[in-house]
């Protein structure tokens, strides 16, 4: 019964869902979304194409009932200056995004619910390219004529892309400026303030409640500290990337070690630490450890996306890495 009230809404959404167009191209899962769009001189009133980060081609002629699958892309848009018709929990329990009753909630990141979203007739539905389940929604989507497109935020220079292909949008110029631009000017500050520093060594962990993995330039933690100047320990040690190893920690020795949490219980994921790392005899008696180098990050800075914090990202770990220059950071 709920299989044919799927086929019955999506077959009610094809007669309201025309002019626009989601075409297949080859995928690609590396390649990012273009920033380049296609549109008028006023460009809040004109059609806009472009390629998404999982390379198909997307033709979106209007935006007035947008729903996002993911709370930060979501709030990217309102960034922009758009409004919100419906979105993901995640929205509002982990970004605390104060959306009004009128925007509806369409599931989870994980379960989007394919019925309520048809249900809100929506011209532009926003997906993240690294969530299985967005893109197991595709072929319905194009089903039902909806057009969508997918995302991939790991750095800031994608959300910059992402920020001003919604400000084409909008219409809304000034908005790229402050939400994006200045947080570029920040950065780049940041960055330069640190320049030519010694590169200390770090070890980024992703934590959960059942398990801890080391991350990478994967991770926007790890994009963070790789241009920063930090030597991440596993480009040394690959390894980590399956299974953190005490004694190759130990080995290694690094001068930080970083921990980002991700769940919904972030004392379930420390407790996970605790027990299977920091239980050992030798962890203790690591540098980072014993020169209080052993710091858990932020989840709204290093695990959910900055967006307009994402300089006030860069200089919170700037300041960790080079303490000397904490003053120079703003």
């Amino acid at each position: 019964m709920r299989g044919f009230r799927i086929v019955a809404v999506m077959l009610i959404a094809l007669a309201f869902f025309t002019g626009c167009t989601v075409e297949d191209g080859g995928q690609s899962s590396v390649q990012p979304q273009s920033s380049s769009v296609s549109q008028g001189e006023n460009s809040a009133s004109q059609p806009v194409t472009f390629t998404d980060a999982l390379g198909y081609e997307v033709t979106v002629n209007s935006w007035s009932r947008v729903v996002s699958l993911y709370g930060s892309f979501g709030e990217t848009w309102v960034l922009a200056g758009g409004q919100l018709t419906g979105t993901t929990n995640d929205a509002v329990k982990e970004r605390n995004l104060d959306l009004g009753d009128d925007v509806a909630i369409v599931g989870t990141v994980q379960q989007p619910n394919l019925e309520e979203i048809l249900a809100l007739n929506p011209d532009f539905l926003i997906l993240s390219a690294d969530t299985a389940e967005h893109v197991d929604l595709h072929q319905a989507l194009n089903d039902a004529g909806i057009v969508h497109a997918y995302y991939r935020v790991d750095e800031f220079s994608q959300y910059l892309d992402m920020l001003e292909q919604f400000c084409s949008m909008t219409g809304r110029q000034d908005l790229y400026e402050k939400n994006g631009l200045e947080i570029q000017k920040q950065i780049d500050a940041t960055l330069k303030a640190v320049e030519g520093q010694p590169h200390p060594s770090a070890l980024l962990i992703r934590a959960f409640s059942s398990g801890a993995k080391a991350k990478g330039e994967d991770n926007l933690a790890g994009v963070m500290l790789r241009d920063l100047g930090a030597d991440n320990l596993v480009s040394q040690y690959e390894s980590l990337l399956e299974d953190v190893s005490v004694e190759e920690i130990i080995a290694a020795d690094p001068d930080f070690i970083f921990v980002v949490t991700m769940g919904s219980s972030e004392e379930k994921a420390l407790a996970y630490m605790e027990d299977h790392l920091e239980s050992n005899p030798a962890w203790a008696g690591l540098s980072a450890v014993k020169n209080g180098r052993y710091i858990v990050l932020p989840k709204d800075l290093f695990h959910y996306k900055p967006n307009a914090l994402w300089g006030e990202s860069y200089a919170y770990l700037a300041k960790i890495l080079y303490p000397d220059l904490a003053a120079e950071i703003q």
